[in-house]
């Protein structure tokens, strides 16, 4: 480790960057054939990619913004700096990108973007689904070159290690650490793949937004167990930000996917 890109010229190329992009086009492909499987046009992917991309980086990093880790505010970077320093906060090529708020800013994108092209909102939630559980288990990577998103200390065989200059105050004698990115994007994997087994399996069972709810009960899940590894987690007024959040997204999904279908059995009864 301790490469995270490559120059060409005066332009200097950051591997973070170019593993998100990468992530967003592979994900992107899988969407494309997910939504010609249902029928629609296919090519109407790379126009919406485009603005959930937008919106997905600006809902990340608003999210680091105002959730910032421990880590960014012993640095001096919390919410008052970035307000103050408005071209620091366009810095993504830094680090500082939270998946909830890219999941939300996505989201947001996507619904006026359904209501623009009068499209079913919950049906393409669905076709995106899987697409951005593929696209996360890809961006995780990009957290291995930058060094970041390390969980705690480990001996397992599997162990990551960290340069000094990258880890956390009062561990700079710790060398090994929890591969917490991978742990992330092997379970973003395993999420895609339930995702579209359900898809596929349950199809005549399944209501528009379906797919997006079970999204939105697994991911967050496995990001809520996840977070007992992280070293440097968001605390808001002495709360785990992203954990507290997680659980809550996790269980208010749970509970709408059973009602609606609670509700549907008994009407068919």
């Amino acid at each position: 480790m301790g490469i995270d890109g490559f120059s060409i010229g005066p332009l200097y190329v950051h591997f973070y960057g170019i593993i998100l992009m990468s992530g967003a086009v592979i994900g992107g492909l899988l969407a494309r054939n997910e939504a010609n499987r249902r029928g629609h046009n296919p090519d109407m992917i790379w126009d919406l990619l485009i603005y959930l991309i937008i919106g997905g980086i600006l809902g990340a990093r608003l999210w680091h913004i105002f959730t910032p880790s421990p880590s960014a505010i012993a640095e001096g970077r919390t919410t008052f700096f970035y307000l103050s320093n408005p071209l620091e906060a366009l810095a993504v090529w830094k680090g500082g990108l939270g998946i909830p708020g890219a999941v939300i800013g996505g989201a947001i994108t996507l619904y006026f973007f359904a209501r623009k092209h009068g499209l079913n909102f919950a049906e393409w939630a669905d076709i995106a689904a899987p697409s951005l559980a593929l696209g996360q288990a890809v961006g995780r990577w990009g957290n291995f070159f930058n060094q970041e998103l390390y969980g705690a200390p480990t001996n397992l065989p599997w162990k990551l290690y960290i340069d000094p200059v990258h880890r956390l105050a009062g561990f700079q004698n710790v060398e090994y650490y929890h591969p917490l990115f991978a742990y992330e994007s092997i379970l973003s994997l395993l999420n895609m793949g339930l995702l579209i087994w359900i898809t596929r399996r349950y199809e005549g069972r399944l209501q528009h937004g379906d797919v997006f709810l079970i999204y939105l009960i697994f991911y967050p899940t496995a990001r809520f167990l996840l977070d007992f590894l992280r070293l440097d987690a968001s605390q808001v007024a002495g709360v785990n930000a992203n954990q507290t959040f997680m659980a809550v997204v996790a269980l208010a999904s749970a509970a709408a996917l059973w009602l609606r279908h609670r509700n549907k059995t008994e009407i068919n009864a």
